[in-house]
């Protein structure tokens, strides 16, 4: 099969990861005029979020993958932007009510694993979103960096960083 593989797959996340790293030591963070939850939760639920999705793609049946239309996926992908406080995430990308900082770390650390070998996935290699439908793995890499950055926004708010 013809790779599409005009993005760097390993580096994609990189500079969000390394952010998300720094953020840290902000975990105890919390503002209740910007999030309900403290930095850990958009730490953990970031990382869970990269975690779940990579499984999903690789363990994916590219065959079963179909192109399709999707307004809000075009519109959030277009301006790359997710807006706040719409969409309700999965429970199996929820944290955990106390949120260690060796798990974040753990996290961080197999999620730089897992995206060592996203380039090589199959370019149909694909997951459902809740919201934006069947996804491939071109899709999928879009969604990863809004939103990452869309939560690292947030802890930005958060801290008091803009």
């Amino acid at each position: 099969m013809y790779k599409q593989d005009s993005f760097n797959y390993t580096d994609f996340l990189k500079p969000y990861l390394q952010e998300l790293q720094l953020h840290i030591a902000n975990r105890d963070s919390f503002n209740p005029k910007v999030s309900k939850v403290p930095v850990a939760w958009h730490l953990d639920h970031s990382l869970k979020v990269i975690n779940s999705i990579c499984n999903a793609l690789a363990t994916s049946d590219p065959k079963v993958y179909k192109s399709n239309f999707n307004a809000s996926r075009i519109f959030c992908y277009t301006f790359g932007y997710l807006p706040r406080g719409i969409a309700k995430s999965p429970r199996h990308t929820l944290p955990p009510d106390t949120i260690e900082t060796e798990d974040i770390n753990e996290q961080l650390r197999v999620v730089q694993l897992k995206l060592e070998s996203f380039a090589a996935l199959d370019d149909n290699a694909n997951f459902k979103h809740p919201y934006f439908n069947q996804l491939n793995k071109r899709q999928a890499k879009r969604f990863l960096e809004l939103h990452t950055r869309h939560h690292l926004k947030i802890i930005e708010d958060i801290i008091g960083n803009k």
